[in-house]
């Protein structure tokens, strides 16, 4: 998926040296994340903070830009982080992220334990600890057969099609059939029984896990930004039709290379020594997820989308006992299968190509594609 034409971008200062760490905090100095044309193409922004300045005031939007895999990592995951109070994440509890909004009950209980050192499962470095990644299999059958009908009958009905919007009449309306409210609540609850390994349930839990699931906009952008990128990699859209499993592979690689939240605010309760410099305590900090993934301090070309990636790891969407994370999951591998049977010469529409809009929340906005 192409990024949009960059404009208005400013030059950065070069009064720092890229990779020299700052001694304390500083006035801003690099660009505002709310500059003219930022969200045309926020990764090149991105790169310049990472390089130029990667811990820096944004004085427009009122908090530190962080903007490197490793302080971003350590700013999800370190307690002297804690969420916002309007942002629905509890003092110490997870922060809302990508797909999932932060719910109480998406946490990993108290009574497990990691080795010293390693991060609980719910941390985007969740890669190096071993924990149980739910599959199909936990979840409960009828919501897989809800998924799995409404992604066919939704395919069908654009199969004959001379042109067709994928993100208008499919990625809109997948997460909405496949979990409507009515069924949402106790769902949540059993995805997130499987995933932990809990038992039981009260009334307030149910009620605490319903958000994740309510709101299905995030999933929507998430899913056209998977489609845009397999549509985009013939070779890939080809293996995918023969080995459906790499459908898991390149979700997380869509979900690295282009998340659909690319900013998450925490806030500072003690200082915080990172590598761009030293977070004050109190201090708001804008989490630039979107920078992160692309860190080549942590991935190999980083820009480039590929499933086959051999430094993939987990994804900052969430924790993987968030019923959302499951149901985004599922609903791109799903998807993606109902569209290659129902449309098995499925391309893009003659001179179109995706881009990504938006800046704290990014995906495309059109999949005109030919079905037949």
């Amino acid at each position: 998926m192409q990024a949009d034409a960059p404009e208005g971008i400013p030059a950065p200062d070069l009064g720092r040296r890229a990779g020299r760490p700052a001694r304390g905090p500083r006035p801003s100095t690099g660009p505002s994340l709310l500059a003219p044309g930022a969200a045309h193409d926020p990764y090149r922004l991105y790169r310049v903070l990472r390089e130029e300045y990667p811990l820096c005031y944004d004085a427009p939007l009122g908090a530190w830009l962080v903007s490197r895999y490793a302080d971003v990592a350590t700013a999800l995951t370190d307690a002297r982080f804690t969420g916002l109070p309007h942002d629905a994440a509890p003092r110490g509890g997870p922060a809302p992220l990508g797909l999932c909004h932060g719910s109480p009950h998406c946490a990993p209980r108290r009574h497990h334990t990691t080795a010293p050192g390693a991060m609980p499962c719910h941390m985007p470095d969740a890669e190096s600890v071993p924990c149980h990644m739910p599959d199909p299999g936990s979840v409960p059958r009828h919501m897989v057969a809800r998924i799995e009908r409404t992604a066919y009958v939704l395919a069908r009905r654009l199969a004959g099609r001379q042109q067709a919007d994928l993100v208008a009449e499919f990625c809109r309306w997948l997460p909405v059939g496949a979990a409507p409210g009515a069924s949402a609540r106790p769902y949540a609850v059993r995805l997130s029984r499987a995933a932990t390994g809990t038992t039981g349930a009260t009334g307030a839990t149910a009620t605490t896990a319903t958000p994740c699931t309510r709101h299905t906009g995030l999933r929507e952008t998430a899913l056209a930004s998977f489609l845009a990128n397999v549509l985009d990699a013939p070779d890939l859209l080809a293996a995918l039709r023969t080995a459906p499993a790499l459908a898991d592979r390149a979700w997380t690689e869509s979900l690295r290379r282009d998340p659909p939240v690319q900013v998450v605010l925490r806030r500072t309760v003690a200082e915080v020594a990172l590598s761009g410099g030293t977070l004050p305590a109190g201090a708001d900090v804008a989490c630039l997820i979107g920078s992160a993934g692309r860190d080549p301090e942590r991935f190999a070309a980083p820009d480039l989308f590929d499933p086959f990636r051999r430094d993939q790891g987990r994804s900052l969407t969430g924790p993987v006992s968030c019923p959302a994370v499951l149901l985004g999951r599922l609903e791109a591998g799903q998807g993606l299968r109902a569209l290659l049977d129902a449309m098995p010469r499925l391309r893009w529409a003659d001179g179109f190509r995706p881009a990504g809009t938006g800046l704290l929340t990014r995906g495309p906005r059109a999949l005109l594609v030919r079905p037949g």
